[in-house]
């Protein structure tokens, strides 16, 4: 009875435990299809991705599945902080990721180690989605070793073990097994958060800098070649050789450390590709290349290689001038400069190639331009923004690319572009927004001033003015002003004005001791020598100019470069001259396979934009200047266009004459004033002018706002998973 009895209690317990292992089996199977990552095993070795062919494969579901990598690259940081603060919480991170899943994602890629937080944050949110967010992740090179070094193997390897050094940690990181110093500049912490499972590629390395593509080249000539484990070269530069030998050493660690491993690309750009362009009139564009497919993946590393390329339609500027790119058309049509690249660099590669950047910032500012799809850096409004980055996606889509990362996840205040980094203070830009640095604007994420709402919109709707005191009143209009981390806010009130046939003067001084008394040849004078004045002419005509004297583009390219004529009177003060604000675009350049000379470009950024800037509303323009309605003129001035270089501290560009270069001096504020100037009147007008002063701060404050190319790209993405669907 004993022995039958313990049997039964076996057979009990063994019914009990194969019923918890199937409930358990249940479970997991639920977890995975609820964001859990599969890992394929073969040999030992797990991994995740893998290269066929041309083609990217995920191992989903118990199956390996071609994918269209469709994603974000996400920046270190956000307003008020610089990258190497690292400042993003676990919780903005967790509602970045959800909007980001919402809007059809695959990948994010990241460029450097970030904080524990952001892969806490990963894997919690994997943990719960539908669908997992997918990490590839990169790894910087020092950009001052790589300027004052210039050669990968120079001062005892120092740039490769560094880099070697810094990709073991990050594969440390990823693992969840990692403790970093603290040290300034650089991602430090406990890293307890496994996501290897979710990585699913390297791209490693920067855009090259050609100076150190060339330093490491001349200076090895010996190191032509490396057969490693995983990877070797063939017929490789020694730059070349050098990314082998830094992408095989950092394979061999994780499949030795963790029996892991992903597919593989280094970063590359335009200026850096295998391709000739003879068209290029900048040398450095086209001076050196890196051609990752001289890098070969041996039968041992299981994920294989991919190639990767930032691509963007407006630079280099070949893009405009080669013969066989503006020549091609598109399906529709059009001369398509960008997809005629596209093709050209495909035919190159035998693996998977991704463009692992691409798109146009959302910015008033602008610095290169496409002369034939209007596809620019810059002076596009948001929703524009999203339709040239659908259009960029199906390009690429359609070219048989493997993916597309759009660049970028939330806008970037710490940045700077060429043409506007002279005129304010690189170590505090991280502290407002300058809607006339295009770089500062890449985002589907905008920050926008202001701790939930803006404090006013430009859309003729005032009521947010209601509690304000006018600065300036006159029998025909009240004048207001305020200010935010982005911009100078005017408000004219009148029920005497015609908008449509009516002109609005609205001088300022924002520095002593200099300005104009009188507009240009009109008989239109101010009580203060204004340094500006906003004309508001009709919803066409309108602009703002600068006297001629404090004019800083014609200050650095006339009289700092020689690039355009020097003009005796704009160096007087009081000349009675305004000209209007310009942004440049081009030195003059040559064409030598053209024998064709290309003169310095320039555009008119004072040019004021009629619209609504309200996100709310159905017309919203994010590049609306001014607005009108029943009577009430509302309007928004960058900082950047009245020389302010930083609003948070009052610094205003100082006397450049007197100084012989550009420099800050601190500022209480500006005087203003306004007048309405009949179209028939002929009279000789004074403006009043009275005394506005601003807060400045210490931090900023802002909101997260999605703008309108997120909905859009949302719509792209999931046309890209339907067709992908199709084509299974």
């Amino acid at each position: 009875m004993k022995i039958v009895s313990l049997s039964k209690k076996i057979k009990i317990a063994l019914g009990f435990a194969v019923s918890f292992l199937i409930i358990m089996l249940g479970l997991l199977f639920i977890r995975q299809l609820n964001g859990k990552a599969d890992i394929y095993v073969e040999d030992g070795i797990q991994f995740v991705s893998k290269t066929e062919g041309r083609d990217f494969l995920i191992y989903k579901n118990g199956k390996w599945e071609k994918t269209f990598l469709t994603g974000v690259n996400i920046g270190a940081t956000k307003p008020g902080h610089f990258p190497g603060e690292l400042a993003i919480t676990k919780e903005e991170y967790l509602r970045w990721f959800e909007y980001i899943g919402d809007m059809n994602a695959d990948v994010i890629r990241v460029y450097t180690i970030l904080k524990p937080d952001f892969y806490d944050a990963l894997l919690e949110y994997n943990s719960k989605a539908k669908k997992p967010l997918y990490l590839i992740h990169g790894v910087w090179v020092n950009e001052q070793d790589v300027k004052g070094i210039a050669d990968a193997y120079a001062e005892d390897e120092k740039i490769k073990n560094n880099f070697i050094q810094d990709t073991e940690d990050l594969i440390d990181v990823l693992h969840g097994n990692k403790v970093l110093p603290d040290k300034y500049g650089f991602a430090s912490g406990t890293y307890t958060s496994d996501v290897s499972k979710y990585v699913v590629g390297w791209i490693l390395g920067t855009e090259w800098d050609p100076d150190f593509v060339e330093g490491t080249d001349t200076a090895n000539p010996e190191r032509s070649f490396y057969s490693g484990k995983y990877l070797e070269t063939k017929n490789a530069s020694p730059f070349e050789t050098f990314l082998c030998e830094v992408g095989d050493t950092i394979l061999a660690y994780e499949e030795d450390n963790y029996q892991m491993t992903r597919a593989l690309a280094f970063s590359n750009w335009l200026t850096t590709d295998m391709l000739s362009h003879p068209e290029e009139p900048m040398e450095n564009e086209d001076r050196v290349t890196v051609n990752t497919e001289h890098i070969k993946a041996t039968k041992n590393f299981k994920s294989g290689m991919f190639a990767s390329y930032h691509v963007y339609p407006y630079y280099p500027e070949f893009l405009n001038y080669q013969t066989e790119y503006i020549e091609y058309r598109d399906e529709t049509g059009k001369i398509n400069t960008y997809r005629a690249y596209l093709k050209d660099l495909f035919k190159e590669h035998t693996v998977p190639v991704i463009v692992a950047e691409y798109g146009v910032p959302s910015a008033r500012g602008k610095a290169h331009e496409n002369l034939y799809s209007g596809y620019n850096q810059g002076n596009i409004d948001e929703k524009s923004q999203g339709h040239i980055d659908e259009s960029l996606l199906m390009d690429i889509y359609e070219e048989g690319y493997c993916g597309a990362i759009v660049f970028t996840w939330q806008d970037e205040w710490f940045k700077r572009t060429w043409n506007t980094m002279d005129f304010d203070l690189p170590d505090h830009r991280a502290y407002w927004s300058n809607p006339q640095t295009n770089e500062q604007q890449f985002g589907l994420l905008a920050f926008d001033p202001g701790e939930e709402v803006s404090e006013c919109y430009v859309d003729g709707d005032i009521e947010e003015w209601r509690e304000e005191t006018p600065v300036s009143e006159t029998n025909e209009a009240k004048l207001y002003c305020k200010a935010d981390e982005k911009y100078v806010y005017f408000m004219v009130e009148s029920h005497q004005y015609d908008f449509k046939n009516d002109t609005v003067f609205i001088p300022i001084d924002i520095i002593e001791n200099q300005g104009n008394l009188k507009y240009n040849d009109e008989n239109l004078f101010f009580e203060c020598p204004a340094d500006f004045v906003i004309r508001i002419q009709g919803e066409t005509e309108s602009k703002i100019v600068v006297d001629a004297y404090y004019d800083s583009f014609y200050f650095i390219y006339a009289k700092q470069q020689y690039m355009i004529d020097s003009v005796a009177e704009y160096e007087e003060k009081n000349s009675g001259i305004f000209n209007p604000e310009y942004l440049c675009l081009n030195r003059e350049l040559y064409i030598e396979q053209d024998d064709r000379l290309l003169p310095f470009s320039k555009y008119e950024t004072g040019r004021l934009k009629y619209g609504d800037a309200n996100p709310e509303h159905d017309d919203y323009n994010s590049l609306t200047d001014y607005a009108y309605k029943d009577g009430n003129l509302e309007i928004r001035i960058p900082w950047l266009m009245l020389n302010v270089m930083d609003p948070s501290k009052k610094s205003v560009i100082s006397d450049m004459y007197v100084n012989g270069e550009i420099v800050p001096e601190e500022t209480a504020g500006f005087k203003t004033g306004v007048a309405i100037v009949k179209n028939t009147e002929k009279s000789q007008a004074t403006i009043a002018m009275n005394y506005y002063s601003w807060v400045g701060w210490d931090e900023p404050s802002y909101h997260e706002r999605l703008k309108p190319s997120y909905y859009i790209l949302k719509d792209a993405f999931k046309k890209i998973d339907k067709l992908e669907e199709q084509n299974k």
